[in-house]
């Protein structure tokens, strides 16, 4: 039996080794190496919680769809930038029967991730307009996203939203809009890493200030029907996946294969661009690309320059994934909310241990159960309890690095951690509790 807690001595040392400053302000992937490092000079296998990466296998059809593809010769053919048609014809059908919206399959364009797709639409959205400054981001969020704005030099701005949830988010969105700085908007919903689902009326009054104030929204659907106390699952039926595009013209959707269809491996993801926005000119956009056109600029100008192309074969992948959905012969839903499920079972571990749940509420709902959820245990902040965490074998990250307010919390992630080891969670919970008994 795994002795707890792990000696200060060697965690500090590993700690020096990997040139991590400290842990509590560490990035996901920095985590994530110094507890590859602990596992390996311990022996002890870690309740993994920093990663949010997918933890079931993906679907047989989009692998067949891709080993029929290099079959027939796609691995030697460069596939057109924008996307092959039959990916784009079935994004567009996606978006069509579970998000109610009607857009072209030209604006529907493959990059490699969702973080791509950011990418590529911070560099055409943040230069439109040389009068603006940078992206508004509502927190608490995926941390990359900042980092991949201060890599391009552009300003942001951002805010905590669960204080400011239903009608009191129209004031706090329009006290950074009214400045006339903001060229960006973005979200993920569901929230990563609250687990927060915006409403029709938040998501109306997003799209009601930004046509106010001629902002792009980016909404990031990463974890796409994945609020599991509704089923947006059943094709062409409502209810549908909520959307931002239903209250304005001006939108990017990030549609991740990683999560809904567990093919994070095979880096694609979808930026569909709303018709109006991709037939836009904006005459700042010439001091950057060769042409005024929005779409034009993020295709051959942005898209171009990052990579020539999605890899072909798994173009192949997620066109048939999508098609078996849009025909309803995939429930995507039916394998992912085991991540619910699995959310369910760890937070009841935590809150009979003393911890708490710090994004507990939905508006006048509890919180749902999915893919993550946060944490805090009274009388540490979150740096704290992370390190503390780490010498019972269990990891994390700090709400810190999210844009969260709430310097208590952790963010747990369900996925990578198999039901065989809710008893090692339990039995390292408690020896935790026992070991920080609560004043």
């Amino acid at each position: 039996m795994d002795k707890f807690p792990i000696s200060d001595r060697l965690i500090n040392d590993l700690i020096s080794k990997t040139g991590i400053p400290a842990p509590g302000s560490a990035s996901i992937r920095e985590i994530t190496y110094l507890v590859n490092e602990i596992e390996k000079a311990t022996g002890i296998k870690f309740v993994r919680m920093e990663m949010g990466v997918p933890g079931l296998p993906a679907p047989a059809v989009g692998i067949d769809a891709e080993i029929e593809a290099l079959k027939n010769g796609a691995a030697s053919v460069y596939p057109d930038i924008s996307g092959i048609p039959s990916l784009k014809k079935e994004t567009s059908r996606f978006i069509r029967q579970f998000l109610n919206l009607d857009l072209k399959p030209e604006g529907c364009i493959p990059t490699v991730g969702s973080m791509m797709g950011g990418m590529v639409s911070f560099l055409v959205a943040n230069r439109n307009d040389r009068t603006k400054e940078g992206t508004l981001f509502i927190d608490p969020g995926f941390p990359v996203q900042k980092q991949q704005v201060r890599m391009l030099g552009h300003d942001y701005y951002s805010f905590d939203v669960y204080n400011y949830r239903g009608k009191k988010l129209k004031a706090k969105l329009e006290s950074f809009m009214k400045t006339g700085k903001i060229s960006s908007l973005l979200y993920s919903n569901p929230n990563n890493p609250a687990w927060i689902c915006l409403t029709e009326e938040e998501l109306s009054i997003i799209g009601e200030l930004c046509r106010k104030y001629d902002v792009i929204v980016i909404e990031d659907l990463a974890y796409f029907g994945m609020d599991f106390r509704k089923d947006y699952s059943v094709p062409g039926k409502p209810p549908f996946q909520p959307s931002v595009g239903h209250y304005t013209d001006n939108y990017i959707l990030l549609i991740s294969s990683s999560k809904i269809f567990s093919y994070a491996g095979q880096r694609i993801g979808m930026m569909a661009i709303s018709d109006h926005l991709f037939n836009r000119s904006y005459p700042d956009l010439l001091r950057y690309y060769s042409t005024d056109k929005f779409g034009h600029s993020i295709i051959f100008g942005a898209l171009y320059s990052l990579s020539a192309g999605v890899s072909h074969s798994a173009q192949f992948g997620l066109a048939a994934l999508l098609k078996a959905v849009n025909d309803g012969k995939y429930r995507y839903r039916d394998d992912v909310k085991e991540y619910g499920e699995k959310a369910a079972i760890m937070k009841k571990l935590f809150t009979s241990n003393g911890f708490r749940i710090v994004y507990d509420r939905d508006l006048d709902e509890p919180i749902a159960d999915g893919f993550y959820f946060t944490i805090s245990y009274p009388g540490m902040t979150g740096k704290e309890l992370l390190e503390k965490l780490l010498h019972y074998g269990i990891s994390a990250i700090t709400l810190d690095i999210t844009g969260s307010d709430r310097n208590e919390g952790l963010r747990a992630c369900v996925s990578l951690i198999p039901r065989k080891q809710f008893g090692d969670l339990e039995i390292r919970l408690k020896q935790f509790s026992k070991d920080h008994p609560v004043v």
